[in-house]
């Protein structure tokens, strides 16, 4: 940090950088993170109870509710690799606006699967086809708000500023995760409403901020000049990174990081419900892995910020991966009152059991998050940087991809078959044993070449 001028009272650089603070946002910028964090509550109230809904509603198994995670999550990860491209040809307003609609139908939609007027539809796909289509709504909006948001933080905000504008960004991405499951859980049990009305108000969520951005937003004033691909230059593009074996071993081992951290929404809801206390309010704690990654992400920055780059990553994916080892203890059934002087609260003894799990694992993502995008942007090619970047979400949309059956598969044959459920953690906690061998090992194999393109 340069040091203040000796002429000048040493509060000047901060009143001038708070000045900066103040004017270097554009309104669009305010607009798009404020309807981003209402689309993010939306989301993670729905993925919070949606293995639930669809194992305990629409008595689906555990492995066909594994494999409609799974292609629910793809979709939602993977199509930011094409919403960008949209969203710079058919500008930032009009894809929100599109994007908040779809979801608006897509979850009124999932949320309206008992209704009589849906009857008809039943009968002709059945369940299990009808709720992957109805899911694919949905899955398609994010895509497009995720580039959108990220985009116009960055055209709607000076350079010494922009920065900060993606913390804020990050920040309020994860307000939203910290407060969707606790709105799932308040509409769900505490009012009653039962789940589908946790659909339903996540319609309304997104739907609300189709009207914020259509009066409110509009496209950033400071657009950069530049050819914008075509969706199909966009999709030849994407296999450029073909040829960097480097980078898709990379890709491959970060994928098998998703995998367990997936669980947290796909197997470990119903693993609590099904196997330990069926009326337990998993959605609610869910809530502690954001809350965790507000709380300690920039203490845990500045911890391991003289810690190399591959063993920060290493280490994150090892505390993901041995924090589902704690699921794998006897775990308490049952209610437990807490004296607390001025309330006594009533909670599920298996929530503290969940909570730390989520605690530990929340660490791990915190320290692999604050290198991963670090070294993706240090490995592309010169030119290259923005297809690499792109890329950062292709591991998420695989690891949700795999990890969807092959969560269901272990609640299968673990608890279903053999009634030995917490053995499955040892499955997943050895995927992510194994991811962190991977890792070093991968980072032995390339240091000096990674090294050489830092210095380029």
């Amino acid at each position: 940090m340069a040091e203040p001028s000796t002429t000048e009272p040493r509060e000047v650089p901060l009143r001038q950088r708070l000045h900066e603070i103040r004017t270097g946002f554009e309104s669009s910028f305010w607009v798009a993170n404020s309807t981003e964090i209402f689309e993010r509550i939306a989301y993670y109230a729905t993925t919070a109870v949606l293995a639930i809904y669809m194992s305990e509603q629409l008595r689906f198994s555990s492995e066909l509710t594994g494999w409609l995670m799974s292609a629910f999550g793809f979709v939602v990860w993977f199509l930011p690799l094409l919403g960008g491209t949209l969203a710079d040809r058919f500008g930032f307003r009009r894809a929100l606006m599109f994007a908040y609609l779809v979801m608006t139908v897509g979850y009124f939609l999932l949320g309206s699967l008992s209704a009589t007027w849906m009857a008809p539809l039943r009968h002709a796909l059945g369940d299990k086809w009808l709720v992957l289509a109805i899911l694919m709504i949905p899955a398609l909006g994010p895509g497009m708000v995720k580039p959108c948001v990220a985009g116009t933080t960055a055209r709607a905000s000076t350079e010494n500023v922009r920065s900060i504008g993606y913390s804020i960004y990050y920040t309020l991405v994860n307000v939203g995760g910290a407060l969707g499951p606790i709105l799932a859980f308040l509409v769900r049990e505490k009012l009653g409403l039962g789940i589908e009305n946790v659909f339903r108000v996540a319609a309304c969520s997104v739907f609300l901020m189709f009207w914020v951005t259509l009066f409110f937003f509009r496209e950033p004033s400071r657009v950069e000049e530049k050819k914008v691909a075509s969706v199909w230059e966009a999709i030849r593009n994407m296999f450029v990174v073909l040829g960097n074996i480097r980078f898709l071993l990379f890709l491959g081992i970060v994928a098998a990081y998703y995998v367990v951290f997936w669980q947290m929404y796909i197997s470990m809801p119903l693993f609590v419900r099904h196997f330990v206390t069926p009326n337990a309010g998993v959605d609610a704690t869910i809530a502690v892995e954001a809350i965790t990654v507000i709380c300690f992400q920039v203490f845990l920055a500045v911890l391991t910020q003289k810690i190399p780059t591959f063993r920060t990553i290493a280490i994150g994916i090892l505390l993901t991966g041995v924090s589902w080892l704690i699921l794998a203890l006897p775990l308490p059934t049952g209610e437990v009152t807490l004296h607390l002087g001025f309330a006594e609260p009533t909670i599920y003894r298996i929530s503290v059991y969940v909570g730390i799990t989520l605690f530990v694992l929340a660490l791990g993502e915190i320290m692999l998050a604050s290198r991963y995008y670090d070294y993706i942007s240090r490995l592309a090619p010169s030119g290259q940087e923005g297809l690499y970047m792109g890329y950062a979400f292709l591991p998420v949309a695989v690891g949700y991809l795999i990890a969807g059956p092959l969560g269901g598969y272990l609640l299968h044959q673990f608890g279903e078959v053999h009634h030995k459920p917490r053995e499955m953690w040892f499955v997943i906690a050895g995927i992510g044993v194994l991811a962190t061998i991977l890792m070093l090992s991968y980072n032995a194999a390339v240091k000096p070449e990674a090294q050489e393109a830092a210095k380029s």
